[in-house]
């Protein structure tokens, strides 16, 4: 049987249960749901005991009825890890703060007062939220942070990546979370230093500004690269995913990280501890 400590929110006595994390996966049908329900068959840490979707269908994944969100299917989970999309994260969130569930959140492309809204929720349950559940990216993102800091303003940046050509959000939740890293070695807003968007560029330009370059093709994992630049020489620092699973591998090992926490919005970076 798999071990977690279990934290109650109004102590802070740990206590440990011997038994499995119940599980609910959130947009099962989809690439990273239908990897996410693949990997948890090799972790005896969980038991998969909720899937859902936000269109009635009636499919079965490993003999578990496929449900649409809401207050009931939810009851019996421990734990919810999330790849959706904001409207429905923004729904679950609801149901999960009602319930006093964890929540692990995959999804990319929130607004900023979507944003404010994971904040305010993260005040009744422990949340993780990471644009990218690799922990090779999300040691790229803080050693971003350390070579954004240690360069002077003669230094451009940009980033680049590459996803296959079913994405549909560009640039990547990852790209935008290492230009966050670069305004956070700069000490600045990242609002204020997005610069151009671009997608399918051969080539494009360094800026004072952030640019993004997405390259949208093939079956691409993921490949993300941040460059900088004084005119004099070039910095480049990358990372190329070749197995989804280190994506599914890295969201259960969060939901882990995440049951012996009290309730906060966290990251990857905390579960690595990065200081």
């Amino acid at each position: 049987m798999g071990y977690y400590c279990f934290v109650t929110y109004d102590s802070s006595i740990f206590y440990l249960q011997m038994r499995k994390i119940n599980l609910a996966i959130t947009g099962c049908l989809g690439r990273m749901g239908q990897q996410i329900i693949k990997s948890v068959k090799f972790d005896k840490n969980f038991k998969l005991v909720t899937i859902t979707e936000s269109k009635k269908t009636n499919k079965k994944i490993l003999g578990l009825k496929i449900s649409k969100n809401n207050m009931d299917v939810f009851k019996k989970t421990n734990l919810i890890i999330d790849f959706t999309v904001p409207k429905c994260t923004l729904e679950i969130l609801r149901i999960a703060a009602k319930l006093k569930k964890r929540v692990v959140i995959g999804t990319t492309g929130f607004t900023k007062k979507e944003e404010n809204l994971i904040n305010k929720y993260s005040k009744k349950i422990p949340i993780l939220k990471a644009g990218n559940m690799s922990l090779g990216i999300n040691l790229l993102m803080y050693l971003t942070e350390i070579t954004s800091k240690s360069l002077n303003n003669s230094f451009l940046s940009k980033v680049y990546e590459v996803h296959h050509k079913h994405k549909k959000d560009y640039p990547s939740g990852t790209a935008l979370m290492l230009g966050k890293g670069i305004a956070i070695g700069k000490n600045k807003n990242f609002y204020n230093l997005i610069g151009n968007k671009y997608l399918n560029k051969k080539s494009f330009p360094y800026g004072r500004k952030i640019n993004f370059n997405s390259i949208r093709k093939g079956e691409i994992i993921g490949e993300h690269e941040v460059k900088f630049s004084s005119g004099k020489e070039i910095i480049t620092l990358n990372h190329e995913a070749f197995d989804r699973t280190l994506y599914s591998e890295g969201a259960l090992s969060a939901g882990k990280w995440l049951m012996t926490k009290k309730p906060g919005l966290y990251s990857m970076r905390d579960l690595m501890n990065f200081k």
